[in-house]
Order: structure tokens, then C-alpha cells, then sequence
């Protein structure tokens, strides 16, 4: 594979006219929209229409006129059809922390309304750190115990002390998904039930939460739903949970006023929503949310192209061109694949580690115009958005890697020096 041969691929490609959609800095190769979307170019002008016509002109009507107060609801459907969920069954509504508080909390309470004996929540061990810490406060809250393990040991765990299996779908770190049937139908064998984290999968991988077995998801709006910095989240039940919520018999616990079945009666006591509609919490944040919109409008711009499983196929061709030009090119130099070689495992990302320098070589690759990022201790991580990412940017961004291992540039004091933000 060389570079003329990525430039015929891209001219191939059923997908290169969604790249148009895309706000993108001429010659920036951009491998970082697993952290972050790239700003679609209907955002701006939408979130403008918002601000000076729906804000600035008609002002609190809005809420009716614009439909504001309908938001959380009409863009969890447009997600549902990404994620395998029916119509209803998904709101965007908070973060994802305060979304995986809700619907662990109330998972939980299903479980151990049951079987008060099960009193163990199971993780793995490198999951993303905020779903960790939701869960280890709710154990600590609640008495119970939070057990981390690795991947390989999850279903191990799987005994009649379980209460809620809380996995992400594809791990920040790896990039490896885990087999959500596989799982859920085991945690539910064993009388538990299942919470996935859509962080990284929504909008980047195919997605089947009711044939999949799941319980309860969350996950962010920013990322491969490009949604925008601190976009909105989302929250989904399956229907049998959200039944069992409307017969009183389960509840989740922050139970705010636009959770309410009828938040403008202002009555002193709450009476929640029907269905998913009672995770909403607070008053949605409609700047944010009209941008999210248009970010995942420009997912759904897939669907006419072949939806979701043209976007997987085009995902692993790009992450595998890269984990064979990065072996291929940069042998000898340290670095390791951390993500797994087979397709059917991998999401939408590429992480290799280094022993050494492995800050330093992203800020190199950055300074150069190639955009990926570092998780510590010694992860070099690449995301591949099939949406805007070409495969003459997989070859580049490799040829720059290149580059700056063969001279030794990233050594330089300046790239050695750690921001906030890594």
C-alpha cells in the first residue's frame, strides 16, 4: 500500500461526500474524534438561528414555538435509530456521569428489590474512570461491593452475589469491544442485570441495544456524535424496566422537575414521567442541545449510504491500513499494539504503547498538524471518524510518525512538557 494507491481508495469511497459536512482546517489530519467531533458546519449557523430568532426574537415562547421543551425526546430518537433502541426509549438529557448515576441507581434498586442478598457491582478494571467513581460511590452509599477485574475475567464473575454488571461497550483505552449479547445473556443467566456505556460506540459502530440483551445505556453526545465540547448526553431503558417504572415498582433517584409527568402544574410532589422520560432531570440546555442535533444529523446523513455497517466497514479499513503501515514502518521503534488485531474486536480506534516518550511523540505528531492524543501511562491513541477521516490521512499521519521517531525531535524540551489536557 502506498499513498496513490489511499488516494484511489478515497476516490472509491461511497462515504467521501459526508466529509463535506464537516468544519475541517485545511492540511490538519484530525485522529482525535474519539475524545472529540469535528464541528459540523451546520452548528454554527444553528446555534446563530437559536440565539438571535428563538432566544434573542421570541424569547420564552420559544419553548412552544420551537419546540425547545420537546428537544430531549425528539433527539433521543433520532439517536435511537444509531444505537439499536425504539422510538421512545431514548432522552438526551445532562452528562453522562449524572445519566450513569440514574440508571445504575435504578438498576440496582430493581435487582436488590428482588434479591437484597446480591451486593456486588463488576466492572472492568480499565474502564473509563468517571463510570468507576459513579459506582464506587453508590457502593460506598449503599454498602456494597465494587469488584474490578480484568476483561478476560468478566464472565467469572457472574454468580448469584451479582446484582449489576457495568460495562463500556468499546474501552477508551483499547479499543476492544466487548460482545454485548454474550455478556448481557450471561449477567442475566446469573440474575443480574447489565448497564453498557455508549461513549465510544455510538455514531462509530453498529449498535443493537434491544437485540443485544442490555438493560440500561448511557453515553456522551461529543464524541463520534459530534455533538460538540460538553454536548449533552443521553439515557435509554429497555421497555421492560421503564413498564416496571410506570407500575411504581422501580424508580430512579434524582427526580427532577422535567421528570415530572406534569412539570407545569407545579404541584409539591413529584410524579414521575412515563417511561424514559422520567431520566430527564433539569431544564435542557438548548444552545447545547441544537448543536447536538446537528451532529448527529450528520451520522444520520449515513443512512442513505448504508448506515452504520457502511461506516463499520470503512472504520476497520482505516484502522487496519494503520495498524499495518505503523508495524510495517516504525518497527524497531518501541511501540506496541494495544488494540486488537481482530476486526470483529476492535472499534473505531488504535492505540499503541511505548515505553518511552510516548507524550512527547503526540505533542510531535501535533505540532506537525496530526491530531491524536495520550492516555497515561504510555498509550498513543488514534481515533478514525469514517465520516471526515480519508485514507491519504491514515498514510500521512503515519509518514509524520515516521518522521519524528526516525529524528528523535520529540526528545525536544517543548513536547515534553505536560498540559492539563492530555
Amino acid at each position: 500500500m502506498d499513498r496513490q494507491r489511499c488516494a484511489a481508495l478515497d476516490t472509491e469511497d461511497p462515504l467521501a461526500p459526508l466529509r463535506v459536512q464537516f468544519e475541517l482546517p485545511e492540511g490538519l489530519i484530525y485522529l482525535d474524534g474519539n475524545s472529540l467531533g469535528v464541528l459540523p458546519k451546520a452548528a454554527a449557523d444553528r446555534v446563530q438561528q437559536v440565539v438571535r430568532e428563538e432566544w434573542g426574537r421570541d424569547l420564552i415562547r420559544s419553548w412552544n414555538t420551537a419546540g425547545w421543551i420537546d428537544m430531549p425526546r425528539r433527539i433521543g430518537d433520532k439517536i435511537a435509530t444509531l444505537i439499536g433502541a425504539g422510538e421512545n426509549e431514548v432522552v438526551v438529557a445532562d452528562s453522562t456521569s449524572v445519566n450513569l448515576f440514574k440508571v445504575l441507581s435504578a438498576a440496582l434498586n430493581l435487582v436488590r428489590e428482588r434479591d437484597p442478598r446480591r451486593k456486588r457491582i463488576v466492572s472492568e478494571r480499565h474502564n473509563f474512570p468517571t463510570d468507576l467513581y459513579i459506582a464506587e460511590s453508590l457502593a460506598r452509599e449503599r454498602g456494597l461491593e465494587l469488584r474490578l477485574v480484568e476483561a478476560d475475567d468478566i464472565e467469572a464473575q457472574l454468580d448469584d452475589t451479582l446484582a449489576v454488571l457495568m460495562l463500556t461497550h468499546v474501552n477508551y483505552r483499547t479499543g476492544r469491544i466487548h460482545p454485548m449479547k454474550q455478556l448481557s445473556d450471561a449477567a442475566h443467566a446469573a440474575g443480574a442485570l447489565v448497564v453498557w456505556d455508549l461513549c465510544h460506540s455510538a455514531g462509530a459502530v453498529p449498535v443493537d441495544l434491544n437485540g443485544g440483551g442490555a438493560d440500561f445505556a448511557v453515553g456522551c453526545g461529543y464524541k463520534y456524535l459530534n455533538g460538540g465540547p460538553g454536548a449533552p448526553a443521553f439515557a435509554w431503558a429497555h421497555a421492560q424496566h421503564t413498564k416496571r417504572m410506570d407500575a411504581g415498582q422501580l424508580w430512579q433517584p434524582l427526580s427532577g422537575w422535567l421528570g415530572h409527568a406534569a412539570p407545569f402544574d407545579f404541584v409539591p410532589h413529584y410524579r414521575p414521567a412515563a417511561g424514559v422520560s422520567r431520566f430527564i432531570c433539569g431544564t435542557p440546555p438548548v444552545l447545547a442541545m441544537a448543536a447536538l442535533e446537528c451532529g448527529v444529523d450528520t451520522v444520520l446523513a449515513a443512512q442513505s449510504l448504508g448506515g452504520m455497517q457502511a461506516l463499520r466497514r470503512k472504520s476497520l479499513a482505516l484502522t487496519s491500513l494503520f495498524i499495518d503501515l505503523v508495524e510495517r514502518r516504525c518497527a524497531g521503534h518501541g511501540l506496541d499494539l494495544h488494540t486488537p488485531r481482530e476486526p470483529e474486536l476492535r472499534g473505531s480506534q488504535v492505540s499503541f504503547s511505548r515505553a518511552e516518550g510516548g507524550y512527547a511523540i503526540v505533542q510531535a505528531l501535533i505540532e506537525r498538524g496530526v491530531i491524536g492524543d495520550f492516555r497515561a501511562p504510555d498509550l498513543l491513541r488514534f481515533g478514525f471518524t469514517p465520516l471526515y477521516t480519508r485514507f491519504v490521512d491514515v498514510w500521512d499521519a503515519v509518514e509524520h510518525l515516521v518522521q519524528v521517531l526516525h529524528s528523535g525531535e520529540w526528545r525536544e524540551a517543548r513536547f515534553n512538557q505536560r498540559a492539563a489536557v492530555t
